[in-house]
């Protein structure tokens, strides 16, 4: 090996004072060595190699420095520390592969003072670094807190054994227990060099102690996290064990693993459905967690049927809408007749649907009395849309989770209907027809009609979340139908989010069409029978119409011509396929029997105190005679009939109004003391009730009292005020069919019901006269005869006993149910 120039000196130059040496340096990668400390290193660097070999050659002693970079595979002087360490080279062996395995010992603390050669060997200039003593009372007890804290360190650290807390214990001087200590901490390279390079030995143990407590506290740290990770490893073990078990045993019975089959075909369904970002997300994380899970757990079958619902859902399947408007048209012309304003509205949709690619689909409310068509409708609709149908019955719902879901959290839990029908309907936009929306109740479980304010709200419902899914649903482009017989159940902020449609009972005529074209065809198909074995006459559907149903629709007409068809099957199998029978009127008493109705014809003739009413029910119009009967007493008003609250309001109105023309009906001023007065309105079975019947009650009043006959061939309807003003009533079109159907030529209706007539149809207008009138006056003038009949009861009325007040003692009666409106 050949010295630079300043290599070659002699012995005497060398061997320099104990402040000044001369040293081969050895850079250190990833590691510090501190005085007292032994140490095997792996040395393969040329020049860390001829450095060893140039301590050997001498004292075997070098200067030990740490690489700040330990990637520098060739350091320079800026890339070693200055403060190292002088050491000794106990042993040195070559290894095979040219590497050298050296045993150093640490002996003292040295600064680098200056390169002399930097080519072949690292040979440097060094100076022994002064030691700083401090306090002996401070470092005596750092000494103590130390030892102390290097015990509770051993102990969390089983790599140190225990003689070595012995031989710390028994060192006294605090420069080498700080580096003997040193040695056993994990400490980065950064904080140890600080620690080589301070001077001060107090100083020094105050930042041993600081790091000593701080690996301490990692320690407990990681005996912590480690004791929780064991438990949940026995955990996990146990079940894997168990899970491993269970498969052994399913293989062993030739069962295949069917939860991982199950899984896959999840996931397989996950990629090729096409969901919301928030769905999908929510779908793979219920996947990872169903794989962490047992197969046999109550929670797995959970999760499995919830990722089963979110996929099974439609989510972005849409039905092509039918475009064709008139062969939508054409299909609701096929299965309903009449029934203008809905099919109207139906096709106006599809006229905008096809200049809009994308709309808020229309909320629809049918509103009718029973039989009218309003859920056959919404087939008809679904059918001319080209849409699928789907149909859910609200009547008696008083849950508010039917409609919106449980949570999951509950045992059995199940989306609400809304969401239960969409996934059948398999499509996003479906014709969803609610049936009975009137029907649904409250209680303590939750009001549903709440519930469907989001459903029906064309600006909430494209977001809508139910309590099972707990995910944003679109609801935007579903047709929403709903029915009901009437709105007085319906909350006012439910009504305000459909458009609501009226569709009013059938006339007559109607009737009589629908039977021909729709019921009996039907019937016909159904009970075998063909036109050619069976007909009926037009009369005799009448017949049925009048004599055997009492409705605003057609169910109960369809209900008695099956039960004839039934009557023609069993006489055609009696008598040969080849008999004929026409049905006439006159053989429907001995097919049907008796007369259920009777058919509301007018009285023959005009009577005293007998007036024609008309009354709105849920099954249409009806005619109503009101009777009043004058009789000597001291000014009772009896009222009879089962009539409501406000229709007894209404008797009383009237009878003050008669009062109060005592003059003009030429009566004394004081009559209603000596007479007692009886108003009763037939059928008293039935409840009645509303403010309608006003103007016919005070005719029948007026009529009785002055002997002046009320004309049989008027009907009418309004109610009454206390000065005689005719107010508005509803209903009209039904009260008109009814007086239509029991013949009356006049009715007298309020004149602010002008704007409705023209909802009554142009037949019924020909036959039936409306006259409007606006005062109880014109009523009277119109309604009673002008000649007063003779008075059975003149001369035979008695004074009263006792003067006093009118006695208006009455009977009430509750549960009203008709409604004359």
């Amino acid at each position: 090996m050949t010295l630079s120039d300043n290599d070659n000196r002699d012995d005497k130059d060398t061997d320099m004072t104990d402040e000044l040496t001369i040293l081969p340096m050895l850079p250190l990668r990833d590691i510090i060595i501190f005085p007292h400390m032994v140490v095997p290193l792996f040395v393969g660097r040329e020049r860390s190699i001829n450095a060893l070999d140039e301590a050997m050659n001498k004292d075997k002693r070098l200067f030990l420095a740490a690489q700040k970079d330990a990637k520098i595979q060739d350091p320079d002087e800026k890339d070693v520390y200055p403060v190292g360490t002088i050491g000794s080279v106990i042993q040195m062996l070559r290894l095979p592969d040219g590497t050298v395995k050296v045993l150093v010992e640490g002996q003292k603390r040295a600064v680098l003072t200056d390169y002399l050669s930097k080519k072949e060997i690292f040979l440097v200039r060094v100076q022994d670094m002064e030691e700083v003593e401090g306090d002996t009372t401070e470092i005596e007890a750092l000494i103590r807190s130390i030892q102390d804290a290097f015990e509770h360190f051993a102990r969390l650290n089983r790599k140190i054994p225990q003689d070595m807390i012995l031989s710390i214990s028994s060192i006294e001087e605090p420069g080498k227990l700080a580096d003997t200590i040193v040695g056993h901490l994990n400490l980065k390279l950064p904080d140890k060099q600080d620690l080589l390079e301070t001077r001060d030995k107090k100083e020094r143990l105050e930042k041993l102690y600081s790091l000593l407590k701080s690996e301490i506290e990692i320690l407990e740290v990681e005996r912590k996290i480690r004791s929780r990770v064991r438990k949940q490893m026995e955990k996990t073990q146990k079940e894997y064990y168990l899970n491993e078990q269970m498969r052994a045993i399913q293989k062993e019975l030739g069962e295949k693993d069917e939860f991982k089959n199950e899984i896959d075909e999840l996931e397989a369904r996950l990629r090729k459905k096409k969901m919301t970002k928030e769905a999908n997300e929510r779908v793979k994380k219920e996947i990872k967690k169903l794989r962490m899970m047992s197969p046999m757990s109550a929670e797995a079958t959970v999760v499995r049927n919830y990722i089963d619902w979110i996929l099974s859902l439609p989510w972005h399947e849409y039905t092509q809408d039918e475009m064709d408007l008139d062969k939508a048209e054409q299909i609701l012309n096929e299965d309903h007749y009449g029934l203008d304003k809905v099919k109207e509205r139906i096709l106006e949709y599809l006229a905008v649907r096809s200049l809009v690619e994308k709309m808020k689909a229309p909320i629809l409310c049918f509103v009718g009395p029973p039989g009218v068509g309003k859920t056959s409708l919404g087939k008809s609709i679904a059918r001319s849309t080209g849409r699928k149908f789907v149909r859910a019955s609200l009547g008696g719902v008083r849950d508010e989770a039917e409609i919106r879901g449980h949570r999951r959290t509950y045992i059995g839990a199940l989306p609400g209907k809304v969401i239960q029908y969409m996934k059948k309907s398999g499509a996003g936009n479906p014709v969803f027809l609610l049936d009975e929306v009137d029907k649904m109740s409250t209680d303590f479980r939750g009001d549903p009609a709440a519930a469907l304010l989001e459903v029906l709200d064309p600006e909430q419902n494209h977001a809508f979340n139910d309590h099972y899914l707990d995910l944003d649903y679109d609801l935007s482009r579903v047709m929403f139908i709903t029915t009901a017989n009437t709105l007085f159940n319906i909350p006012r902020p439910l009504q305000d989010r459909m458009e609501i449609i009226r569709i009013e009972g059938y006339i007559e005529t109607e009737k009589l069409h629908i039977a021909k074209g729709f019921l009996i065809p039907k019937q016909f198909e159904s009970h075998g029978l063909s036109a050619d074995n069976v007909s009926f006459t037009d009369k005799a559907i009448l017949t049925i119409i009048r004599r055997y149903t009492r409705e605003a629709g057609v169910r109960n007409l369809e209900r008695e011509i099956a039960s004839v068809c039934r009557k023609m099957a069993r006489e055609i199998v009696k008598k040969g396929p080849d008999t004929k029978i026409r049905v006439n009127g006159n053989m429907l008493g001995k097919y049907l029997g008796v007369p259920k109705y009777r058919y509301g014809v007018k009285e023959e003739e005009n009577r005293v105190g007998l007036t024609n009413g008309l009354a709105w029910t849920e099954m249409g119009g009806e005619l109503l005679a009101t009777e009043v009967t004058v009789m000597p007493g001291k000014g009772k008003l009896i009222i009879t009939g089962k009539l409501g609250d406000v229709m007894q309001e209404s008797v009383q109105a009237a009878m003050s109004y008669v009062r109060s023309r005592a003059d003009m009906l030429n009566l004394e001023k004081d009559f209603y003391h000596k007479v007692d007065i009886h108003v009763h309105i037939p059928e008293g079975a039935i409840p009645k009730d509303g403010p309608s019947a006003g103007i016919t009650v005070a005719t029948s009043i007026a009529s009785a009292l002055t002997r002046r006959p009320a004309r049989s061939d008027i009907a009418m309807t309004g109610e009454i005020t206390l000065r005689g003003r005719v107010l508005p009533i509803g209903g009209l079109k039904e009260k008109a069919l009814a007086a239509h159907r029991a013949e009356i030529e006049t009715v007298l209706i309020p004149a602010e019901n002008e704007k409705d007539i023209r909802e009554v149809p142009a037949q019924v207008q020909k036959k039936v006269k409306l006259v409007l009138v606006e005062h109880m006056d014109e009523v009277l003038n119109r309604a009673l005869l002008p000649d007063p009949l003779p008075d059975p009861l003149a001369g035979k009325r008695e004074s009263p006993k006792e003067d006093g007040p009118q006695d208006l003692d009455k009977e009430y009666v509750e549960e009203p149910s008709t409604t004359l409106v």
